[in-house]
């Protein structure tokens, strides 16, 4: 089994690491200690807190979307041209690039530096080993 340090587990959760370990002080997530002494996450648990926590930011949601995946960051670029724009998205450690019309942009009034969340619904996503 995959252990995680607590840095390694921040990364995958898109949060600092003084808040994941706080989250593992308050028991929040179960944590161990490996064959150096480090404190580490063991890879179910720490998949099964991320699926907590999405459930969680998916309830305080003000939309309802089919969309499962959601990506909440901060918009980093935006090209408009004529017809067609493109907006990027730093999502924890995740850049999401949109290609829409510069009308809905213009509609969601898009600026760099705000709050955005992207969302994706796919029928086809290919996933990598890493």
């Amino acid at each position: 089994m995959q252990s995680y340090t607590i840095g390694q587990a921040a990364r995958l959760l898109g949060v600092s690491p003084d808040t994941a370990r706080r989250w593992a002080d308050a028991g929040r997530v179960a944590t161990h200690r490996d064959e150096s002494g480090r404190r580490v996450i063991d890879g179910k648990s720490l998949a099964a807190f991320s699926v907590e926590l999405a459930q969680v930011d998916d309830e305080e949601a003000s939309s309802y979307t089919s969309a499962r995946n959601a990506f909440p960051g901060i918009v980093t670029a935006i090209k408009l041209g004529d017809i067609a724009a493109q907006v990027e998205i730093q999502a924890g450690p995740h850049r999401l690039v949109s290609l829409l019309t510069r009308e809905a942009v213009e509609e969601l009034g898009l600026e760099v530096g705000m709050q955005a969340t992207a969302r994706v619904k796919s029928t086809s996503v290919h996933i990598d080993r890493t």
